[in-house]
């Protein structure tokens, strides 16, 4: 069986050339088994029957409609950390042009290139750009994800004092963070101690505003701040205020929006981030092989709208069985039911849920039949079915 994929962007050569021989890149859309997509909206789009995944290269999935693919059992994946490295980096930056206007000194000098002793004039001019060095100031990072803690690291290598707030920091995250920073339990230690704070979360209810006038309010003075994540992070109005009271000495985002380019003293890049040849090519690569093992094993990892499962390789004899379907209870009891009925041994099985939407993998002794099948999609609450061969 061949199945087919559409790409909704330029996606890097390195990732299109894992796709195996079972696989076809199709110009309709109505023909795709799986989407490979960067930044196009999908929130207007209706999506083929037979569309089983949808894989994001790139970290960020608000161009996708995550309720309505579940609903629909399409799993839509990320590629959590493949650009963390190239934000990283850029981060790095942004904080050398906190410290110093490195942007301020290179527009004077576009601004005086005609002057014919702009090397002299430059001596003299020189001192409105001077700044300060960041070895030894204190850097708050919000955030100890993949990028955060690369962040982290980096910036203890660089000599600074660096304190990480993340109260949901995982195992993997801990392991791969420096010893030298120091955890923090309370976000407002971070507002306040902190000469840098870098903000690196999800834009999630709970996080949108979070750098508001409350925290401005906490912060030395002096202060920058960096925003490398989402826009919806920092409260636009307050942000404004604080740096045209002096508060904060710079806002570095890269997040050029009409508000912020109205901001006193914000250093403004536009959404440069992830936009280097390695972080693109990683993020493809990423995608392509996820979308790969979903669909020829059924195993799902970094989906952003259903549960992470993997049971290997797809069994040679027996086949699997994958069901998408609502997280309610006697789930389990009816699928099951319904292979007993038939005499299908279940040989080994696998059920998780993330929220609303659960998902369940079966292996199987002997080929499923279409009437168990069948039952399957019967059942209230299941979305999808899937034979896996």
């Amino acid at each position: 069986m061949t199945y087919a994929i559409h790409c909704l962007n330029n996606i890097s050569d390195k990732g299109i050339a894992l796709l195996t021989s079972r696989y076809k890149l199709t110009e309709e859309l109505s023909q795709a088994d799986g989407i490979l997509v960067r930044s196009a909206s999908l929130h207007d789009m209706e999506f083929p029957e037979g569309l089983r995944a949808i894989a994001r290269a790139g970290a960020g999935v608000n161009n996708i409609p995550l309720d309505k693919c579940a609903e629909e059992g399409i799993v839509v994946f990320n590629t959590p950390g493949a650009n963390a490295n190239a934000v990283k980096e850029l981060v790095i930056a942004g904080l050398m042009m906190g410290a110093r206007d490195i942007a301020g000194g290179i527009a004077w000098c576009r601004e005086n290139a005609e002057d014919e002793n702009i090397g002299k004039a430059a001596e003299k001019a020189k001192k409105a750009f001077a700044g300060t060095e960041i070895l030894g100031k204190k850097l708050g990072v919000i955030g100890l994800g993949a990028i955060g803690a690369l962040v982290a690291n980096a910036a203890v290598e660089l000599g600074m004092d660096v304190y990480g707030y993340d109260p949901f920091v995982s195992v993997d995250a801990a392991w791969r963070l420096s010893g030298a920073v120091h955890h923090v339990t309370n976000l407002d230690d971070i507002f306040a101690q902190c000469d840098y704070i870098s903000v690196h979360v999800p834009a999630l209810p709970d996080t949108i505003g979070m750098v508001d006038a409350h925290a401005i309010a906490l912060m030395k003075g002096d202060v920058v701040v960096l925003n490398f994540s989402r826009d919806t992070l920092v409260d636009a109005t307050a942000m404004a205020n604080g740096l045209e009271s002096g508060k904060v000495r710079r806002y570095i985002t890269d997040f050029a929006t009409p508000a912020v380019m109205q901001m006193k003293n914000a250093v403004v890049l536009p959404h440069l981030g992830a936009s280097t040849a390695e972080a693109e090519e990683n993020c493809a690569i990423m995608a392509v092989r996820e979308l790969m093992d979903y669909i020829e094993n059924g195993n799902i990892t970094h989906s952003v709208n259903y549960p992470d499962c993997n049971m290997g390789p797809c069994p040679a004899e027996g086949g699997r069985v994958a069901v998408l379907h609502a997280n309610v209870p006697n789930m389990i009891s009816q699928i099951s039911g319904a292979f007993a009925e038939s005499s299908v041994n279940i040989a080994n099985l696998t059920n998780k849920a993330r929220g609303e939407h659960a998902y369940t993998l079966l292996d199987l002794d002997v080929p499923v039949t279409d009437a168990v099948i069948d039952e399957l999609r019967a059942i209230e609450g299941v979305r999808r079915v899937r034979v896996i061969k």
